[in-house]
C-alpha cells in the first residue's frame, strides 16, 4: 500500500482525529502525525467511512492545530521487532525499551493484532504447569494452554501473587525451555518499580519480557499493551519452541480504556457503559492461548483482573468467565485474616484440571486428595455459619473436627510465604496431613488404595 499525507483533518475529541478526504485507508493502519512545531506521534486508524477516518492518537493531542496538522498514514498495520533478545529486557505499551538498553533489532517484524487459533488446529491441553502455590497446584490445577484468569479486587495482593507465578512457574520433569510473558496494563510507577525490582532481585527477568504501560501514559496504549506481550509470546512459542507463561495485569485497566475510546467515538454504549463488542473484543485476547498441533511451544494466559466494587457480576470478570477456563478468586475475607495468598478454593475452579493431573502428570491420588479437602473445607465453613447460631458445644464431635479442618486448611494450606515454592508432592502430602485429622471412614472420596498408600503415614499407620 502506498504511503499517503494529508492536512485535512476536521475535528479532535480526546485522542481521536477525524480526517476528512481520505481514500484507500484500512482499518487498524498505522499513521504518523506531524504537529505545526515539528513534533512526530504515531497513531492509528480506528474506523474509515464515507470519506472520514478516524485516528486514534498515541499520546496527548496538546498543541495539535487542525488546520496545519498533516496525517500520513503509513499502509501497514502496527508490527513488532522480535528476537531471542528480548529475553530479560523490559519495555513500554508500546514495545519501546524502558530499560534503557538499545532497541531490538529483530529477525522479522510481526503484527501485533494476531489471530484467535482456528479450533481445528487446537490440540487438547493435557501438562501440567507448577506454580509453587498449593491452592492453584492442588486445588485449582493450570494446565499448559489453558487461559485461566485471577479474579481479586482493589486492595487485595494480587501483584504479589502475579510475581510470585511468574518467579516459580516452570514445566516439570521435561527439561523444556520455559519463558515468562509479563504485561502490566495501566500500573503505577511505585507498582512498576515493584514488578520490576522483583524480577531483577530473583534473577528471574532472564527468562522474562516485560511490557509495563504506566497510568499515566496514554490510555489508548493499554490497548495495545497485552497484544505485543501476547505477540511476543506466539513468537517464543511458535517459532523458538518454548512453553510461554503470559501474565497480563490488569485487565480491568484494559476494559476502562476500551470505554473510554469507545465514549470518544461516540458509541452506543452496553452494560455499564461498555462498548457492547467487548465480549469479543477479549475473546480476540483470552483465545490467543492454546496447544495449536504440530507445534511443540504452548502459549498459557493467567489474566489478572480487578473486580470494581468487588462485584463478580460485574461485566468484566462476567464476560471473562464465559471466554476462559476457570478463574481463581481472591478472597477480601481470607486477606482480613492475614492469609497470603489469600485464594479461596470453593468458588475457584479450573475447568481443564483432569486433563493435567494424574498418574505420570502429578501423582495418582490428585484427584481424590483435592475433591476430599475441597468437600471437607466447604462442610467446615458451612459449620462456622451454624455454630455461631447454636454454638459450638453444641455441635457432634465429628462436626468439630470439620471445624477445625476448616481452621487448619486455611492458616496451612492456603497460607504460605511470599518466598516459599511448594511442589506438588509437597502440597498433596501436606493434603494428606491435614485430612489425617478426620477420622478415615470421613474420606469418603478417596480410593481405599491411595489411602493405605499415601495417608497412612499421616495417620498414624506404617
Amino acid at each position: 500500500m502506498a504511503i499517503k499525507e494529508y492536512q485535512t483533518v476536521n475535528q479532535v475529541a480526546g485522542p481521536l482525529l477525524f480526517v476528512e478526504g481520505v481514500e484507500g485507508v484500512g482499518y487498524n493502519e498505522m499513521v504518523i502525525v506531524t504537529l505545526p512545531d515539528g513534533e512526530k506521534k504515531k497513531g492509528q486508524v480506528l474506523e474509515t467511512s464515507k470519506g472520514i477516518a478516524v485516528v486514534q492518537l498515541f499520546g496527548t493531542t496538546a498543541g495539535l492545530d487542525t488546520s496545519k496538522t498533516r496525517v500520513r498514514f503509513l499502509g501497514e498495520t502496527l508490527r513488532m521487532p522480535v528476537s531471542d533478545d528480548m529475553l530479560g529486557r523490559v519495555f513500554n505499551g508500546l514495545g519501546e525499551p524502558r530499560d534503557k538498553l538499545p532497541p531490538i533489532v529483530g529477525e522479522d517484524k510481526v503484527e501485533i493484532i494476531g489471530s484467535p487459533i482456528n479450533p481445528c488446529a487446537r490440540q487438547q491441553p493435557r501438562d501440567f504447569i507448577q506454580t509453587g502455590i498449593s491452592t492453584i497446584d492442588g486445588m485449582n490445577t493450570l494446565v499448559r494452554g489453558q487461559k485461566l484468569p485471577i479474579f481479586s479486587a482493589a486492595g487485595l495482593p494480587h501483584n504479589d501473587i502475579a510475581v510470585q507465578i511468574a518467579r516459580q512457574a516452570k514445566i516439570t520433569g521435561k527439561g523444556e525451555e520455559f519463558a515468562v510473558v509479563f504485561a502490566a496494563i495501566g500500573i503505577t510507577h511505585e507498582e512498576a518499580n515493584f514488578f520490576m525490582r522483583n524480577f531483577e532481585r530473583t534473577g528471574a527477568l532472564e527468562r522474562a519480557v516485560l511490557f509495563l504501560n504506566l497510568a499515566d501514559d496514554p490510555s489508548v496504549e493499554r490497548l495495545i499493551t497485552p497484544k505485543m506481550a501476547l505477540t511476543a509470546a506466539e513468537y517464543f512459542a511458535y517459532e523458538k519452541d518454548m512453553q510461554v507463561l503470559v501474565i497480563l495485569t490488569d485487565m480491568t485497566n484494559y476494559c476502562e480504556a476500551l470505554r473510554e475510546i469507545s465514549s470518544a467515538r461516540e458509541e452506543v454504549p452496553g452494560r455499564r457503559g461498555y462498548p457492547g463488542y467487548m465480549y469479543t473484543d477479549l475473546a480476540s485476547i483470552y483465545e490467543r492461548a492454546g496447544v495449536i498441533k504440530g507445534k511443540k511451544g504452548t502459549v498459557t494466559q493467567l489474566s489478572i483482573l480487578s473486580m470494581p466494587g468487588d462485584d463478580i457480576t460485574h461485566p468484566i470478570p462476567d464476560l471473562t468467565g464465559y471466554i476462559t477456563e476457570g478463574q481463581i478468586v481472591v478472597s477480601r475475607e481470607l486477606h482480613r485474616k492475614g492469609i497470603y495468598p489469600p485464594i479461596d478454593v470453593l468458588p475457584s475452579l479450573s475447568r481443564l484440571m483432569n486433563l493435567g493431573i494424574g498418574k505420570q502428570r502429578t501423582r495418582e491420588d490428585h484427584r481424590g486428595v483435592a475433591d476430599q479437602l475441597y468437600a471437607s473445607y466447604a462442610e467446615g465453613r458451612d459449620l462456622r455459619s451454624l455454630s455461631a447460631v447454636v454454638g459450638e458445644e453444641a455441635l457432634m464431635d465429628v462436626d468439630k473436627k470439620y471445624l477445625k479442618f476448616a481452621d487448619i486448611f486455611e492458616n496451612e494450606f492456603v497460607s504460605q510465604g511470599k518466598e516459599e515454592n511448594r511442589d506438588i508432592e509437597t502440597t498433596l502430602d501436606l493434603g494428606w496431613k491435614l485430612l489425617s485429622t478426620l477420622p478415615e471412614c470421613e474420606l469418603k472420596r478417596i480410593k481405599l488404595e491411595y489411602i493405605q498408600k499415601y495417608g497412612k503415614k499421616f495417620m498414624g499407620g506404617s
